[in-house]
């Protein structure tokens, strides 16, 4: 049955390329289809604007996501000589300063190369790719059509491999004796952290702290293995009950302006709702909507939420909505399925065939092109 889909597909595809190589022929004279690709940056060491709620999308094809991640390997490199040996960049070291690095040094920015082998239709053909990932995208059934929840998990395995990596990389910076473990002693906050007026983020609560640390702990032995570590730098895509119910603390320490230790109304009226009401409503309200109108679904919530009517929210009476507060990257991953199936789902039966998706490849790749080009081409930037 295997080799029988794998030769249906290759047929379907050749038929295609056939097809979209006629048609391409005859509109040599119309606008040109093609755009500048381009690398994506997600690294920085600058403080996001918000720590709870950080996400960067990840790239759609494993090929381009590998790219890049190789890209930011080297940045990431670059940045800890800079930060760790800062004898090789000291002017009082005129033969360094001079080369402008040490020779071990990595040279990450070779990596810009890579945008013209992504600009190059014989080694990088978008129409190519999309042919070899549609069968390992079809999976659920095979059938030959794409839903979305196929592509949605697609998307969450390149989203979770893209956590993981960089989870990897920090592991590697902060593991000292090189264990395999991160103990509290070992680890050291973000320099931004350390160096910034900490209240202004929210780290003067848990976030950072031995507190948090020890709620990533799950078997509890002073260690953070990978899969710990990853959760200390992501919980909102943790299943440790630990970790959920200090992220529901934090969330009451954050939102508790008169310092009681509980959310009343208010204080989850203005806050906690409108994240929940965007989770559930993808931003679909108006933003522009009275407080009178909003406010009787909030009283609703809040009231199927304060399980002992106390008129306060305590943190395990916010567990049911901490994924809604804190999206997880299955949420993201949903999105970005969403927003593709509505670009490229051509007669709206809810699925994608291998011909809609070729006949629609910026949808895909959008998040790599050239800014530039956007005004041709309809680019939409909503997962940059």
């Amino acid at each position: 049955m295997g080799k029988v889909s794998v030769i249906i597909y290759i047929a379907v595809a050749v038929v295609l390329l056939l097809l979209i190589s006629r048609s391409n022929n005859k509109s040599q004279g119309g606008r040109h289809r093609h755009r500048r690709l381009k690398l994506r940056s997600n690294f920085t060491f600058a403080p996001p604007a918000d720590p709870h709620h950080q996400h960067n999308r990840a790239a759609f094809d494993p090929l381009v996501a590998d790219i890049e991640r190789k890209r930011e390997d080297k940045q990431w490199e670059h940045h800890y000589f800079q930060t760790h040996h800062p004898e090789l960049h000291s002017d009082s070291n005129p033969s360094k300063a001079a080369q402008g690095h040490d020779a071990s040094e990595p040279e990450w920015e070779d990596f810009m190369d890579a945008e013209d082998y992504l600009n190059n239709e014989e080694k990088f053909n978008v129409t190519y790719r999309l042919i070899l990932l549609f069968p390992k995208i079809d999976v659920d059934p095979v059938d030959g059509y794409v839903s979305e929840g196929e592509l949605t998990e697609w998307n969450l395995q390149q989203g979770q491999k893209e956590v993981l990596h960089r989870t990897e990389r920090e592991m590697e910076a902060h593991d000292k004796n090189k264990d395999g473990f991160v103990s509290f002693a070992e680890y050291e906050a973000p320099s931004w952290v350390k160096s910034s007026d900490n209240a202004s983020f929210g780290y003067d609560m848990g976030w950072w702290k031995e507190e948090h640390f020890n709620a990533s702990d799950a078997d509890g032995d002073g260690l953070l293995n990978i899969t710990e570590f990853n959760d200390f730098l992501h919980p909102a895509d943790t299943n440790n009950p630990r970790l959920l119910r200090w992220l529901c603390q934090e969330e009451i320490r954050e939102r508790d302006s008169d310092r009681d230790g509980k959310v009343n109304f208010k204080e989850f009226f203005h806050g906690i709702f409108d994240m929940v009401r965007n989770y559930d409503e993808e931003g679909n309200h108006s933003l522009h909507e009275s407080d009178d109108l909003v406010e009787a679904p909030a009283k609703k919530l809040f009231a199927q939420l304060d399980k002992d009517g106390d008129g306060y929210l305590s943190d395990v009476e916010l567990l049911p909505i901490i994924g809604k507060i804190h999206p997880s990257e299955r949420y993201y991953a949903k999105q970005q399925s969403e927003y593709i199936m509505q670009q490229a789902d051509t007669n709206k039966d809810g699925r994608l065939t291998l011909t809609e998706m070729i006949e629609n490849p910026y949808v895909f790749y959008s998040a790599v092109f050239n800014e530039d080009d956007d005004d041709d081409y309809g680019y939409h930037d909503e997962f940059r």
